[in-house]
């Protein structure tokens, strides 16, 4: 888009510095030799006019004064344009004075401004390398505490599995309790079953036994009624004891 440009830039400059640079200098010094030959024509008729008026003097003086006139009222001509000039160039001098004022003012007011967007700058730098520090600071505590996250977590899931070990293991055991339990009980009916028909069975011996028979017979009854009570007694303590134990021992490991 721009390369075009360019180049119709370049081709109107160089067309110029071939076609109207050369001229220029030509066409001033036309100008000034036109308006110099405007005034000189202009005195000349002044000078004519008035030598026309006053007769016919000496050639010779009359082509002098006139050559005179001509040259001082072209010297005057002159002197009131660069008067002019020198009136203008003042003028623009002030101007220009008024706007050097104007931009040093202005000048002044930019380089304060200047200074103040200097410090300013200087407190956003502080501030940002603060900021920057902290920013670090803040992401070493946070990598830290990513750390003791992680190792909480791992710590967490590690008592949780050991959590659910230990009621795995605390539901075995009380199964077993409960299945010794169960056979306690089991082995107690069947214990209080056993006690139940031996006790039927002493009751009809004792109603055999109950006539007339001799001292010896009944002595050996009675010897022998007991002694088979102490063995059944004694197994059930027996039995009673050992379940007592396996209890405490495995109240022990829960």
């Amino acid at each position: 888009m721009g390369s075009w440009k360019n180049h119709v830039r370049a081709r109107i400059q160089q067309r110029d510095h071939k076609e109207k640079l050369p001229f220029v200098g030509v066409f001033t010094t036309l100008s000034q030799l036109e308006e110099r030959f405007e005034i000189r024509k202009h005195i000349l008729d002044d000078v004519q006019c008035k030598s026309f008026e006053r007769g016919g003097g000496g050639v010779e003086v009359g082509r002098n004064t006139r050559l005179l006139q001509l040259q001082l009222r072209e010297s005057e001509h002159l002197a009131d344009k660069l008067s002019q000039t020198v009136s203008d160039l003042t003028a623009v001098l002030y101007l220009k004075e008024a706007e050097l004022q104007y931009w040093q003012s202005r000048v002044s007011q930019y380089r304060q401004e200047a200074l103040t967007l200097a410090k300013g700058s200087n407190n956003m730098k502080a501030t940002l390398s603060e900021f920057e520090f902290t920013i670090e600071s803040q992401a070493k505590q946070l990598a830290v505490l990513g750390l003791e996250q992680k190792g909480l977590k791992e710590a967490l899931a590690q008592a949780h599995r050991d959590k659910e070990q230990l009621l795995q293991r605390w539901i075995e055991e009380k199964r077993e309790e409960a299945d010794r339990l169960n056979r306690y009980n089991d082995t107690q009916e069947r214990w209080q079953h056993l006690a139940k028909q031996l006790k039927r069975h002493l009751q009809r011996e004792r109603g055999k036994e109950c006539g007339p028979t001799t001292a010896s017979s009944s002595t050996r009854g009675k010897e022998t009624t007991p002694s088979v009570f102490q063995r059944v007694h004694n197994k059930m303590d027996l039995y009673k004891g050992h379940s007592d134990y396996s209890r405490a021992s495995a109240a022990t490991k829960v």
